[in-house]
């Protein structure tokens, strides 16, 4: 025997429509309706009850009025190649009079007393969400760097930070053998002076001086070397 026609009255009628981006719940709303001068018992079952919640999925709709259902899609990995397959059912029955459980109205329930409506679910992405996820390198270059970035480093000015880059390894190198020596030649007039020391003279003070400016350089330069070296991994990235 045929169901009988669903009376109430549902808005949208035939699909739900869910707009990403699909990375956080994405609520999509169906109206019900009730045109009716009875009071009628609703429930919404769907093919995907694990990736949907709805609230309330179930109730009585009174004679005349309209209920807003939530429909929560939870979060997924959106691919534009797949076509949604999901459907709900709204299924729905006139209210006993006599009615005091719900759960117990609709395992009584007889199949000639049940109306459902059905609807099918779509979903929709952003056209700029959609060229992300069709462009894998897109979406990694965006993530990576700043669009002020992005649009102002070229090759021309990372080749000129890598030539910057190996000009300060040299001088770092050069600036370290020449404190070596220093720190050496030190050592050694150490080593050859008697148990009075002897005044220092103007070379000595020239060297140690010498000896102190080369390790403040070699901090600042090393300083430097760090910062180009963070640039230019932002870049290689």
């Amino acid at each position: 025997m045929a169901r009988p026609e669903q009376v109430l009255l549902l808005e949208p009628q035939h699909e739900l429509r869910f707009r990403g981006p699909f990375t956080d719940v994405v609520t999509s709303t169906l109206k019900l309706t009730n045109p009716t001068d009875r009071n009628v018992c609703f429930k919404v079952r769907t093919t995907a009850p694990r990736r949907y919640c709805v609230r309330p999925n179930n109730g009585i709709l009174d004679a005349g009025t309209s209920i807003l259902l939530s429909v929560m899609l939870q979060p997924f990995d959106y691919d534009p190649k797949e076509k949604s397959k999901h459907k709900f059912m709204v299924l729905s029955m006139l209210a006993p009079h006599d009615m005091t459980d719900m759960e117990g109205v609709w395992k009584d329930a007889k199949p000639e007393e049940l109306m459902d409506s059905r609807l099918r679910c779509a979903f929709d992405m952003p056209l700029d969400n959609a060229k992300t996820h069709e462009d894998p390198d897109h979406t990694v270059l965006s993530s990576s760097l700043p669009k002020s970035a992005s649009s102002s480093l070229d090759e021309a000015e990372g080749k000129k930070v890598m030539d910057e880059c190996r000009r300060l390894q040299a001088e770092v190198h050069r600036l370290r053998e020449e404190n070596r020596r220093i720190r050496e030649n030190d050592g050694l007039r150490k080593r050859t002076t008697t148990s009075v020391a002897p005044p220092l003279d103007s070379s000595s003070i020239m060297a140690a001086r010498e000896g102190g400016l080369l390790s403040g350089g070699v901090l600042a330069l090393c300083v430097l070397l760090f910062v180009l070296g963070v640039i230019l991994g932002k870049l290689i990235l």
